[in-house]
Parts: C-alpha cells; structure tokens; sequence
C-alpha cells in the first residue's frame, strides 16, 4: 500500500483556476466511472483561463484517484509550473500540446484508448452514419495516422494539420479525441463518439444489412440540436448534472 501525497491548491490559485480544476477532476473521475480509463495512460486536459497553461493528470494515478489539487500545471513547453512531486506523460504532452497550440478554442481535450474506438478507428471504412450519436461526430471528425508512441516531436505538425477545425479525431490502432470550449462539451463529445462506435460494432456483429441515415440529415444535425439545447451546447445543458454525479460517486475530487 503506497500512500499519495495530500496536496491543498484551493487558496493557492485563482478562483478561475480553481474551477478549472474542479471541473477537470470531475471529468477524469466520470471517465473511469464510465469505464473509458486505461490504467495510469490516456489524458484529459484543461487550460487554465487566461493563460497559455493547461492542466494535466499528473503520470502514475489511476483515474479515480485525480483530484483538483494533483493536476499538474504546465506551459506549452512542458515545463511544470508548480511546486509538486508528480510528474506528466512525455506522449500527453506532445498530443495535448500540439492541439492547445493551435486552437484557442479547444479549453479542454479528451484523448482515450477504448476498445471500441479503436476498433471503429481501424477499421478501413471508419465511423458510418449508422446511429444519431454518430451525427454529431461525422460532422466534425478527422484522422490522424498512427506513428507509434506519441513521443516525437515532429508528430504534432501532423496532428495538428489533422485535426484542423474539427472537434473530433479518430487515431486508426490507437483511439480518440475530443476538444471543445469547455470541459462539459468535450466530454458530451467523447460520449457522443463512444456510443457511435459500440452501435456500430454491435450492429456489425448482427450480420444484418443497417439503415444508414442520409447524408443531409447529418449536415443538419447541429442545427436541430440547437433546438433541443436552446442555444446552449449539449455540453453546457448537460454538464451540471455529470458534475453533481462526480460529487456523488466521491466528493473527493474536489480536494
């Protein structure tokens, strides 16, 4: 039994931070509730509002053991900028860097290593439009080529020329990734993007020839949504009641 340090940002750092962090410790604690996490790998970041800096799940801790005070903060170059015995993912750095340098609007990203989008990821014919979550996806989806560990440096050029404007990123053998305004709508879209790809396999495994939804009902899909939402992203509408289910399944991520 290995004991982790117990450490106490709160008042340490700006309210806006503090926030930041709450969110994206809620965020990690619903991804390894919901059964996304892959051990100690994968990462979620944040960026701390009004800076250049993100936040990171520091290398070594499970999910569910992410709180808002262990995240560790880093620049762009993957200087730790705070006082803290963790260290960070030298593959998370160069992935979540690469996008937090392109696109200002990406506050947060999610990249994960489930089973099912990697198996939708490698497949030659990728996501189909076979389900409603699928929609959300295929409207705004690019790829990127696996290159094997994501440690080189001159894989984030690549990356980020992939993932362009989009707010989805299927990596063929690896997995996927998220981005999105806040941390709430890049988790809705990670759950838009695994549900699409557990259909899919499960309609492929029925041997059965499947109804795919047209082509003009995809490009409109965002339009529609608009409706449901009221102007506010499905992240937005439905963060509040994720982040009361983090409190509710231990309000210790918040510490």
């Amino acid at each position: 039994m290995f004991d982790l340090p117990t450490l106490d940002l709160k008042n340490k750092v700006s309210s806006d931070e503090w926030q930041a962090r709450v969110d994206l410790a809620a965020c990690y604690r619903l991804v390894a509730d919901q059964g996304w996490d892959d051990l100690i790998y994968t990462h979620i970041s944040a960026k701390v509002p009004d800076t250049e800096h993100y936040l990171v799940n520091a290398f070594g801790l499970s999910f569910d053991e992410v709180t808002a005070s262990n995240l560790v903060k880093v620049d762009l170059q993957g200087n730790i900028l705070d006082e803290t015995p963790f260290d960070i993912n030298p593959a998370g750095f160069t992935i979540h860097s690469a996008v937090h340098e392109v696109r200002s609007d990406a506050h947060c990203v999610i990249h994960l290593h489930t089973n099912e989008t990697i198996a939708v990821s490698t497949l030659k014919e990728g996501l189909l439009p076979l389900s409603q979550y699928s929609c959300f996806s295929l409207s705004s989806l690019g790829h990127h080529g696996y290159e094997g560990l994501a440690v080189n440096h001159e894989e984030k050029k690549r990356l980020q020329e992939d993932i362009g404007t989009n707010n989805h990123l299927l990596l063929p053998n690896h997995g996927a990734l998220t981005v999105g305004p806040t941390v709430g709508d890049a988790f809705m879209r990670m759950y838009d993007l695994q549900r699409a790809c557990e259909i899919q396999l499960m309609i492929q495994a029925s041997g059965q020839e499947a109804i795919p939804v047209a082509s003009e009902i995809v490009d409109g899909i965002f339009k529609q949504a608009n409706v449901v939402h009221s102007g506010s992203t499905g992240g937005q509408k439905s963060w509040p009641a994720m982040l009361r289910k983090a409190y509710r399944l231990d309000p210790g991520f918040a510490a």
